[in-house]
C-alpha cells in the first residue's frame, strides 16, 4: 500500500468525506467536512476517492503556524501578548496635577501598559520597514536607526512594567 500524499481525498465510514492535510510516520491527519481534522491511522480502512501519491509533505502544521506567527510578528503591527509584571497586574496609574482645585486621572496599569507595547512594537515594525527600504541609502538608514535606538532608550523608564527582561526597551549602551 503506498502512503497517500497531502491533498488526498478519501471517505471514511465514521466521519465521512475528507482530505488529508498531513501525514505522519502512523497517521493521516484529516479535515473532514462534517466533524473537522481527526487523526487516522495509516492502516486504518477507508474509501480512496482521489489519490496524491509521494507528494508527502515534512513540514508540520506546528512547523508552518510557528512560521506563519514569525512572519505576521515581523512584517505587521500584530503583536503577541507580553505580560506586565506580576507586582503591577491589576495597579493603577494615578495623574495628579500640581493644583490641587483639579482632578487627578486613574488610568488602569495594564491600559497603559498595553500602549506602550504597543509603541514598542510599532517602533520595531518601522525600524524592519527602514531597513528593508530600497528607497533609502544606507547612510539614511544608520541615521534613522540612530534615532529609533534614541526613542528606545528615551522609553526605558518603562522597563519597570516588563515582566521579562526580553521584552523591555533598550537603548545605545554606555560605554
Amino acid at each position: 500500500m503506498k502512503l497517500l500524499g497531502i491533498g488526498s481525498r478519501i471517505n471514511h465510514p465514521e466521519f465521512g468525506a475528507g482530505v488529508v492535510t498531513n501525514v505522519t510516520a502512523k497517521h493521516y491527519w484529516v479535515t473532514f467536512i462534517e466533524t473537522g481534522l481527526e487523526t487516522i491511522e495509516i492502516n486504518n480502512e477507508f474509501e480512496v476517492i482521489e489519490a496524491v501519491e509521494d507528494e508527502v509533505d515534512s513540514v508540520s502544521f506546528y512547523e508552518v503556524e510557528t512560521i506563519l506567527k514569525n512572519m505576521l510578528k515581523q512584517w505587521s503591527d500584530i503583536s503577541e501578548i507580553i505580560p506586565i509584571a506580576d507586582r503591577y497586574k491589576g495597579g493603577k496609574l494615578i495623574i495628579e496635577p500640581k493644583d490641587t482645585n483639579l482632578a487627578s486621572k486613574e488610568i488602569p496599569i495594564d491600559t497603559f501598559f498595553h500602549k506602550i507595547v504597543m509603541v514598542r512594537d510599532r517602533v520595531r515594525v518601522m525600524e524592519q520597514k527602514i531597513n528593508a527600504s530600497k528607497l533609502l541609502d544606507d547612510q539614511d538608514k544608520v541615521d534613522l536607526q540612530q534615532y529609533i535606538t534614541r526613542i528606545y532608550g528615551s522609553l526605558t523608564t518603562f522597563n519597570v512594567l516588563f515582566k521579562l527582561k526580553e521584552h523591555q526597551f533598550s537603548g545605545a549602551k554606555s560605554k
